[in-house]
């Protein structure tokens, strides 16, 4: 894709993503969000799957490729697609039943592995953040860069499981709701350093982690390597984001901590380096 196209696609990629944002925010007034439980025994609403109806639909008529969502069955053909739509319509759904305002739509079109472009949106807010690959990041039109510092923003389950106690002493926590609302943040400068030691769905960081790479930081697995997308298991090996010296210093932190057991479902998890 040429990268005049690239912008032209943006444009209509944030628009498709607030329309999502709006039908999200009518349900939530509604009071009806009609809360299920998944497989998992994670929460759905009507809100994720009405946002999830409106994208796949409106996305897939600006630019028709593969498809991967957290709310769609997955199509093992997406494996052979260079293209692919990877979407999650209702990050922090959590959040959302609670009426905190900590979630948002997330959209990335991924190429060959590495996504190009990024939307997050927080619906209760009306904030916008995006990225397009060499294009720089912004927030509702204005550029922004990372930004070194002490404060963590962290998961409310991960913490309450204790994960985040090793940190406590050396950084400033901030528990926030969505994950991808978390790598924008970090990608605006509002926090240095965003993480989780556990697995990572495509869809949770795929749009989050162009944006923070975007505005001159570091977006990498919890060991360091670098994130690749559309793979047959689509979960990435936890999740490191922010400033480069701040993630160089996470980093370091997470070698000596190691992952959580969480990320046993890795058969190739690799030991904490017990020398650093």
């Amino acid at each position: 894709m040429l990268e005049h196209d690239l912008d032209t696609l943006l444009t209509e990629v944030r628009r498709i993503v607030t329309a999502a944002g709006a039908v999200i925010e009518e349900i939530r007034a509604s009071g009806d969000i009609q809360t299920q439980s998944k497989d998992d025994e994670s929460p759905v609403t009507r809100a994720d799957r009405a946002a999830d109806e409106l994208l796949r639909s409106q996305l897939q008529d600006a630019f028709p490729v593969a498809w991967l969502s957290e709310e769609t069955a997955d199509d093992a053909a997406r494996l052979e697609a260079e293209r692919l739509w990877v979407v999650d319509p209702l990050d922090g759904t959590r959040e959302f039943i609670e009426g905190l305002p900590e979630y948002s739509v997330a959209v990335a079109l991924v190429t060959a592995g590495q996504p190009v472009l990024g939307v997050v949106h927080s619906p209760a807010t009306g904030d916008t953040y995006w990225a397009t690959h060499g294009g720089g990041a912004f927030h509702n039109g204005n550029p922004i860069r990372v930004a070194e510092g002490e404060m963590l923003l962290t998961s409310r389950s991960e913490t309450r499981r204790g994960e985040f106690a090793p940190f406590e002493e050396h950084w400033l926590l901030k528990p926030i709701g969505s994950i991808e609302l978390k790598l924008a943040l970090v990608a605006a400068g509002r926090a240095a350093l965003t993480l989780s030691r556990g697995p990572k769905h495509e869809w949770d960081v795929c749009a989050g982690s162009l944006i923070v790479r975007e505005a001159g930081g570091l977006a990498t697995d919890m060991f360091g390597d670098d994130l690749t997308f559309n793979r047959p298991f689509p979960k990435v090996k936890g999740i490191l984001a922010g400033a480069p010296q701040t993630h160089a210093r996470g980093l370091e932190q997470l070698r000596v901590i190691g992952a959580s057991d969480r990320m046993d479902e890795f058969s190739d998890l690799r030991p904490p380096d017990t020398e650093s």
